[in-house]
């Protein structure tokens, strides 16, 4: 007995002698190994900041959040069906309503979900599996910078889920967010492609360039090229883009909604913020 006590008694002693003792010493204080660490004096090393930093504001420290929830604001510009209008009207004296028949845009619909439709980023409201329709309403400013307007029941319009991060990025990255409308002035087929031009305003024109990207109706498309002196520019539609997506449907004369590449933005607000020229001048 005498052996056992002088052993426990033994282990409650500091493996270090230079650290003090604890008040109460217990055997467990081996299982707390910073009890028992010694501090050694440490050595910071200052880093320059970088040249960014000068023209930038750090922002707060944030909490991370995790989330499984799929990203719901962005799309490719690959149509994954043609829907049809089956209502759309004034449903409430305040409320515009559009109904749309589909199937594949279905299969896992939930409420709030985004939806592209014919390019502009619209929001679930209602469902119905059985009937293989869904509801979305409409905001004025929605009509107003858009050609859903001109809808009508009937019409066909293209349809496409938001992107989650495991779907392959076949398009560009697509916002629905339609920066304007462009009136279709000219169908000329080649072979079994079509040529389409399309006129538009200056101020969208001057984003967009010749083998550049552009959503046109939601689709994402190659510009061939840009007519500065018409306003206008041009893309081809091959055979099979043809038979999935609404723009052959159009005639001279109708509006297709448009969404120029986000990054001719970025790189006009980079430029005119004067990050540039200060970068120069360090």
């Amino acid at each position: 007995m005498a052996t056992v006590s002088s052993s426990v008694a033994s282990l409650s002693k500091p493996l270090n002698p230079s650290i003090s003792s604890p008040k109460n010493p217990t055997i467990f204080n081996l299982w707390n190994p910073q009890l028992n660490r010694v501090k050694s004096p440490q050595t910071l090393s200052l880093k320059s900041p970088s040249i960014s930093h000068l023209f930038i504001k750090p922002l707060k420290a944030q909490q991370s959040r995790i989330s499984s929830t799929p990203i719901t604001s962005l799309f490719t510009g690959i149509v994954e069906e043609i829907g049809e209008i089956n209502q759309l009207g004034f449903d409430k004296p305040d409320s515009f309503t559009m109904k749309i028949k589909a199937n594949l845009i279905l299969e896992d619909i939930n409420l709030g979900d985004s939806i592209s439709v014919n390019g502009t980023c619209l929001t679930v409201a209602d469902f119905d599996k059985q009937l293989a329709e869904f509801s979305v309403g409409l905001a004025p400013e929605t009509l107003r910078k858009t050609s859903l307007i001109e809808l009508e029941k009937g019409s066909w319009v293209n349809l496409e889920r938001a992107l989650r991060p495991s779907t392959r990025m076949g398009g560009h990255f697509v916002q629905g967010h339609v920066d304007g409308t462009g009136q279709i002035v000219e169908l000329k087929p080649e072979g079994d492609s079509l040529w389409v031009k399309v006129k538009t305003s200056k101020e969208i024109l001057r984003y967009i360039v010749p083998k550049g990207f552009i959503a046109v109706d939601g689709t994402s498309l190659t510009v061939v090229d840009v007519f500065e002196e018409e306003d206008c520019f041009n893309f081809m539609l091959v055979a099979y883009t043809q038979q999935n997506v609404v723009i052959p449907m159009k005639k001279v004369g109708q509006k297709v909604n448009l969404e120029v590449d986000i990054l001719g933005k970025y790189v006009e607000r980079l430029l005119s913020s004067g990050f540039v020229n200060a970068i120069k001048s360090s």
